[in-house]
């Protein structure tokens, strides 16, 4: 092999890469926990949407829902369990993009640990596993599995989160496992209203962690808003490196089904 074709085979061995770390950066839920729950017995709906407006282009696999101009979403069913626990169900997670149109691309089953009453604390922790069936277009692999610390200060007015996301597709081991951390920095107005920034991140596995100019990152504007009835999340991302989706928008609206009465009997 002359140096001008191992040349051409090292840059599709690098964009590939970089195709599939965005593939498994693009998500129906683009979010930082901040350890909060459903009260006990509360049934808690949220509603995920995001739209990337100018992503990587191309499709990671053969098949594969492709980034750029798709729109993926998903509606997040909980239920407080605890104090201290919550169970969820993400169904159906869907998109559409200009390759393979709508289409299903699984469900996936949660169960979140936290410190109990964390709006209530300067310090909050948890932990939160996802555990996704994919369908072909989605992923590689049938079974994923999502781990996500939550390490969170609340420094009133302002709120620092991180959440070191691990991900695995159940290859390689420890060395297999996927880094994509994400943080947020908000401050809180008065009233009902916050901004926000988050980073989004992909920088490869624990046993490859990538160059700066192949991982994916992504920082977004966000504001919230939170009332009686409705709660509501929106921002506008913009990619920091070559293998970053350009410019993505979400927006996540959450509302308790089932209002919890107060209980005059202590617990």
């Amino acid at each position: 092999m002359n140096s001008r074709m191992a040349g051409r085979a090292a840059t599709a061995v690098a964009l590939l890469a970089a195709l599939s770390a965005t593939a498994r950066a693009q998500a129906d839920e683009i979010q930082v926990y901040d350890a909060g729950i459903a009260a006990r017995g509360v049934f808690n709906l949220t509603w995920h949407n995001n739209y990337i407006a100018k992503g990587v282009p191309g499709q990671a696999f053969p098949g594969a829902v492709a980034a750029n101009h798709s729109f993926n979403g998903v509606p997040e069913w909980a239920y407080g369990v605890t104090r201290w626990f919550e169970a969820g169900l993400y169904m159906p997670l869907y998109s559409r993009d200009q390759t393979t149109g709508w289409g299903f691309n699984g469900f996936k089953l949660r169960t979140l640990f936290v410190v109990p009453n964390a709006d209530d604390r300067t310090f909050v922790y948890g932990l939160n596993f996802e555990t996704s069936y994919n369908a072909k277009r989605w992923d590689t692999q049938r079974i994923t599995e999502e781990m996500r610390p939550i390490l969170g200060w609340h420094l009133n007015p302002v709120d620092i989160l991180i959440n070191p996301i691990l991900d695995t597709q159940f290859q390689g081991g420890i060395k297999g496992l996927e880094f994509v951390p994400a943080m947020r920095l908000a401050y809180n107005l008065p009233g009902t209203w916050a901004i926000a920034a988050e980073e989004y991140a992909g920088l490869g596995t624990l046993g490859n962690l990538q160059a700066a100019n192949n991982q994916v990152h992504q920082l977004f504007a966000v504001v919230d808003h939170t009332s009686g009835s409705l709660d509501m999340e929106a921002g506008v991302g913009f990619g920091l490196t070559s293998g970053s989706d350009k410019l993505t928008f979400k927006l996540i609206l959450s509302r308790d089904l089932n209002r919890k009465k107060p209980s005059l009997i202590p617990r």
